[in-house]
């Protein structure tokens, strides 16, 4: 004797299921003609003997056995979520020992509709969008649904939408026909994304700074990172990473959020990196032969961020000559031939020039 018995079954409250299994039996045994004495369908055991489905008070009128032809079809009408539960189908024969079910059952789940939007775009020059309202249960074919753009009903009852053309604004959500109140969630494209930065304070050369886009999407959007004087994306995730950030990378950054209903690209965001300044070059005007009675100047010039300060000395003499980038002479003499050098500084640090030497020629 062999039972079998069909795969899961998922079912809306309210709705009805059908639950299949098949029989195969000896038609004689021992010589003696075999008999199907009965066939029932059962969830609960008493006193090790199944209970038959129809005997008990919660599925009172709304039980149905269909059997025939070795099959036997069990229907559950007005379904509610108690009668969610492993169902077994059990035969028995004149035979002794024939009582025949088949195991494990089928398990039956009752809910109300949990349903999701998938979207899928073309990747070829039709340019089409294709919304498929999914199902957690799978229900029948005939089953009609409900599509929604931006809150509107549409005249549609199948279970894919097709879309030429839309806006990016534009919102999508399903139902199941008879089960309004439980619609699908809302698909929509990508809201404007966010940047924000971390630290949000001052970025300092060589510390470790992050880049976040956000955007409210849904299917969840996809990000890219961009710097606008860079031709090819940075990155293709949400967050963009400096681990240990320069100067070269000061700039204006942006992100892109998309799905396959949209593209938003955000406000740029500038990225100034402050940084100590570097080693001071200094230069002298006129750059040949220094003569006694013509005018110098001296120039101390560094890169840094914010600017830096400048001092000038000379290396016999304990204090600063100026207190700007440039230091003149408008007559020099021959007792201010020396060795000249400068400091360039801000918040972050200072740097001292090598020194230049000034050999002042008499007339």
């Amino acid at each position: 004797m062999k039972v079998n018995i069909n795969k899961p079954v998922c079912a809306f409250k309210g709705s009805t299921a059908e639950i299949h299994s098949t029989f195969r039996y000896l038609s004689t045994i021992d010589d003696i003609n075999t008999r199907i004495q009965k066939m029932f369908w059962f969830t609960a055991v008493k006193d090790n003997e199944p209970v038959d489905l129809k005997t008990e008070a919660e599925y009172s009128g709304r039980v149905q056995y269909q059997c025939e032809n070795n099959d036997c079809t069990l229907r559950i009408t007005d379904l509610r979520e108690s009668d969610s539960a492993e169902y077994k189908f059990m035969l028995i024969t004149n035979d002794p020992g024939g009582k025949y079910t088949g195991s494990p059952g089928v398990t039956l789940t009752v809910t109300d509709p949990q349903l999701q939007v998938h979207v899928r775009r073309s990747n070829s020059y039709s340019n089409w969008t294709e919304l498929t309202c999914h199902n957690n249960c799978q229900l029948p074919d005939q089953s009609s649904y409900i599509w929604y753009w931006n809150g509107h009903k549409l005249s549609s009852e199948k279970q894919y939408l097709h879309l030429n053309t839309f806006d990016s604004a534009d919102t999508f959500y399903c139902a199941v026909k008879g089960y309004e109140t439980f619609p699908s969630p809302t698909v929509y494209a990508p809201k404007l994304p966010s940047v924000s930065v971390s630290p949000s304070g001052e970025i300092v050369e060589g510390s470790p700074v992050t880049l976040t886009c956000s955007s409210d999407a849904n299917p969840a959007a996809s990000y890219t990172w961009y710097k606008e004087d860079v031709i090819n994306p940075l990155s293709y995730q949400n967050q963009h990473f400096f681990s240990s950030i320069l100067p070269s990378q000061s700039g204006k950054y942006y992100c892109t959020a998309d799905n396959d209903l949209g593209q938003k690209r955000s406000v740029s965001r500038t990225i100034d990196v402050k940084y100590a300044p570097k080693l001071p070059s200094v230069s002298v005007s006129p750059s040949a032969e220094i003569v006694e009675g013509s005018s110098v100047t001296l120039t101390c010039s560094s890169d840094a961020n914010p600017a830096a300060n400048y001092i000038w000395y000379k290396e016999d003499v304990i204090n600063p000559l100026s207190y700007q980038n440039q230091h003149f002479f408008s007559s020099i003499l021959p007792s201010q031939s020396g060795k000249y050098y400068c400091t360039a500084d801000n918040d972050l640090g200072q740097k001292r020039s090598v020194s230049r030497t000034i050999d002042v020629k008499c007339e």
